[in-house]
């Protein structure tokens, strides 16, 4: 990412609160850039170098970043080995969850097309509410795809965002205080994962604010017992767009018990 005409790489030479520190100071608004194309070319001919022949490489939602599409299109140059590039449709952990089903189903042999089949259906089963402050970041950002319509007498507009059908992150009500936001979006996820018949793991997700991501993780965990419940932030790429204090509820089948 690119701040202030600073280019940081995340996890490597900033780190989450540093980021949202310079970022209430900083005199023009963050972007974001794919990951060099030369790194990921050298990580792909290492691994068909240590003799893996299929490489499953599972990235962020295309909606959000190009990376997916670019790799598409580097596939059919690969020789070494075969490169298989995934859209998650998501962000954040729940991506992860994608990687280690991937790696789980790989130990037991399963062929790339089987690996693919299990993540489309897994995929499937992810879901989020998103809480902002504002759609500034967003906005600006050019990653809402419906703000038009959510621009006008948001000072005391607590949106509520998600993933639409076309994995675009839309916001889809207007709630006007902060605790009402928090009581929809429990409200929304009660009402949908009581309509499936598996474990579900769900993550508290925050922009730099620990302290409310662990209240509201507990808060869940008391009133929903049987699902699986963990914290996690939005580093500074996402948070870029959501803005610092976004927070987040997302959950999908819960992959450390479904496969083994």
């Amino acid at each position: 990412m690119i701040l202030d005409g600073v280019v940081y790489d995340e996890g490597k030479t900033i780190d989450t609160p540093t980021f949202y520190a310079k970022l209430r100071t900083s005199k023009s608004f963050p972007s974001t850039s794919q990951p060099p194309l030369g790194e990921v070319m050298k990580l792909y001919e290492n691994l068909a170098n240590e003799g893996y022949d299929t490489i499953l490489s599972i990235h962020l939602a295309s909606t959000i970043s190009g990376f997916y599409q670019t790799l598409v299109g580097l596939a059919p140059t690969m020789t070494k080995a075969r490169l298989v590039p995934y859209d998650s449709h998501i962000t954040v952990k729940l991506m992860g969850y994608l990687v280690i089903a991937a790696a789980r189903l790989a130990a037991q042999g399963k062929s790339v097309e089987e690996i693919t089949q299990t993540l489309d259906k897994l995929r499937a089963t992810m879901d989020e509410v998103f809480i902002v402050n504002d759609l500034q970041n967003l906005v600006r950002g050019g990653r809402l795809s419906n703000a038009s319509a959510f621009i006008g007498g948001m000072l005391k507009i607590k949106p509520l965002l998600t993933f639409n059908d076309e994995d675009k992150i839309v916001a889809f009500e207007k709630v006007r205080s902060i605790k009402k936001a928090y009581s929809r979006a429990e409200t929304i996820f009660k009402e949908r994962i009581a309509q499936v018949d598996y474990p579900v793991r769900a993550l508290v997700i925050h922009a730099n604010d620990p302290e409310e991501g662990q209240r509201w993780l507990t808060d869940l965990s008391s009133r929903f017992p049987n699902v699986a419940f963990e914290l996690n932030e939005f580093g500074p790429v996402v948070g870029t767009h959501l803005g610092e204090k976004a927070i987040a509820i997302a959950w999908m089948a819960d992959v450390l018990k479904t496969i083994n």
